[in-house]
């Protein structure tokens, strides 16, 4: 997938701005940390370069070397006892599984710590707090990647570091209707004074907000077969080998009625042209799907309020 869904944000300068109250935080976040949060090129770079950390973590040969010892120290006690070089010896066989462990775990936990450091960098922690912000200001989220919450590569789980969740913040007239300077309480401030005036309400500057480009229903499509299937591979083989199966009992009990069961070969081949066909369909509708994420990307880069991605969509952001 690549560049095709990277420049997508989880929220926009442009929506961060329409509340006030909202992008005055963000600005107290961003000052802590030294990064604009409410600039989309320089978040782009941002998110572009600490994923490209968090990803390092996991390859090198830290990694080569736990993912390694840990396979070889898990399957020495049972080939240990079978080499002829250490036929007969107990130690040699069994005992070099211990130390293999203790270095994978101890190479593992190192990745670990060294991905988990990466996730906590200062511009990512003020990230979260800033989606945590916009969405206690009512501003929804068009996704948020697997990889900035710590989630699998599939957005399982909560993740090693999600986003902080914050009171909801009341809207701007409800919370200026319960103020004392409401017109509720005009004449209560001192007897025979004039009343105060009620404080002028915040209210969002308007804002032209680029049109937001429609979906087409091959996306529609995409999204309703996206989770279908899967399952011709595995069905295609079972029926195969039960075929097999059967023909082979046949021949064995001299019963003709077994090899009734190679009919089962070529219901397996239909049942695998099935599967052929709707992937073919799923990766066409996936193309759409990618273009039409495309045409979100440019529309809030044009100051678009981009909606909430669905389960769907966001899989192909995640998974790029």
């Amino acid at each position: 997938m690549g560049a095709a869904t990277v420049d997508l944000l989880p929220v926009s300068g442009a929506a961060l701005s329409a509340d006030p109250r909202a992008l005055a935080a963000v600005r107290t976040v961003g000052t802590r940390h030294g990064v604009d949060y409410s600039d989309d090129t320089a978040v782009t770079a941002l998110l572009a370069e600490r994923r490209r950390a968090v990803e390092a973590t996991q390859r090198g040969p830290l990694v080569w070397l736990g993912g390694s010892t840990l396979t070889v120290g898990v399957i020495w006690p049972f080939l240990g006892p079978i080499l002829p070089a250490f036929a007969g010896k107990t130690v040699l066989a069994y005992a070099p599984a211990g130390p293999l462990l203790v270095v994978a775990v101890a190479a593992l936990a190192l990745v670990r710590v060294r991905w988990k450091r990466e996730l906590t960098h200062p511009a990512l922690v003020g990230y979260r707090e800033v989606l945590g912000i916009a969405r206690a200001h009512g501003i929804r989220l068009t996704h948020v990647p697997a990889w900035l919450e710590g989630r699998s590569s599939n957005g399982g789980g909560k993740g090693a570091t999600p986003v902080p969740t914050h009171p909801p913040v009341p809207p701007a007239t409800a919370r200026a209707a319960a103020s004392p300077s409401s017109p509720d309480h005009e004449g209560t401030a001192d007897e025979g004074g004039p009343a105060p005036q009620a404080a002028p309400e915040t209210r969002a500057s308007p804002t032209v907000s680029a049109p937001v480009p429609p979906k087409p229903l091959a996306v529609t499509e995409y999204e309703h077969l996206a989770d279908v299937g899967g399952w011709h591979d595995e069905t295609g083989w079972l029926l195969v080998f039960a075929g097999l199966i059967g023909t082979v009992w046949a021949y064995s009990t001299g019963s003709p009625v077994g090899y009734a069961a190679l009919l089962l070969v070529p219901v397996a081949i239909l049942v695998w042209l099935a599967g052929s066909r709707q992937g073919h369909e799923k990766n066409q509708l996936r193309e759409e799907a990618l273009k039409y994420v495309k045409s979100l990307e440019a529309a809030q880069a044009s100051g678009a309020h981009v909606p909430e991605l669905s389960p769907q969509l966001r899989e192909l952001v995640d998974g790029d």
